[in-house]
């Protein structure tokens, strides 16, 4: 899958912190605000200053996102088993939760993202998603968490980590450690769905 391709799915999928409405011909920006929480697992929170999570009581998972910079070799049967990978390391965690797939007055969206910009270059990543280069940086590779309301789109927690690395296929002369894939998202399960654990108080 080329680098566009990737990108034009994470672009249908992904979420914005900034909404905008255009009403008469004018447009109003409206900018959610953050405070930076503390975390010993995770190594980036941010939480909505408004954000009530008391108000929920299922969650809407939402596919998840997959950023590659132009090159990499994956291709989409591959991508497929990325997806898939993450997908039951995470239910297969989230046991204590009531899953929808519909949204709903209390109904929290839940969506990953996986963005790899280990082989970026700084051209590429400009052309992300503005909240998304405020997370990974070139060079990086993250995993990102975002929880947003299921009817409003607004956010409310955004929980990103770089710790464990999936070793990806480079090119067509290497292949993908598909061992430390499952690795890399079996942790990340376990960190965002204790991160979901504090902040929904399951």
């Amino acid at each position: 899958m080329s680098y566009l391709d990737v990108k034009n799915l994470v672009t249908q999928i992904g979420i914005s912190l900034t909404a905008v409405l255009t009403l008469a011909g004018c447009t109003t920006t409206t900018t959610t605000s953050y405070n930076v929480s503390k975390n010993p697992n995770v190594e980036s929170v941010q939480i909505a200053t408004d954000a009530d999570f008391s108000q929920y009581n299922r969650l809407l998972a939402e596919d998840m996102g997959i950023f590659f910079p132009s090159g990499a070799p994956l291709s989409t049967d591959e991508i497929r088993r990325l997806r898939q990978i993450f997908r039951d390391a995470f239910f297969s965690r989230l046991q204590n939760y009531t899953i929808t797939d519909q949204a709903g007055p209390r109904t929290m969206a839940v969506q990953a993202t996986l963005i790899d910009l280990r082989n970026s270059s700084g051209a590429e990543a400009m052309e992300m998603r503005r909240d998304l280069r405020d997370v990974a940086k070139t060079g990086s590779l993250v995993f990102l968490m975002e929880l947003r309301d299921s009817q409003t789109s607004k956010t409310l927690a955004r929980a990103a980590d770089s710790a464990a690395a999936p070793v990806f296929a480079t090119s067509v002369l290497d292949s993908t450690d598909w061992d430390s894939v499952e690795t890399a998202a079996n942790r990340w399960a376990e960190l965002f769905v204790n991160f979901l654990d504090q902040n929904l108080g399951r």
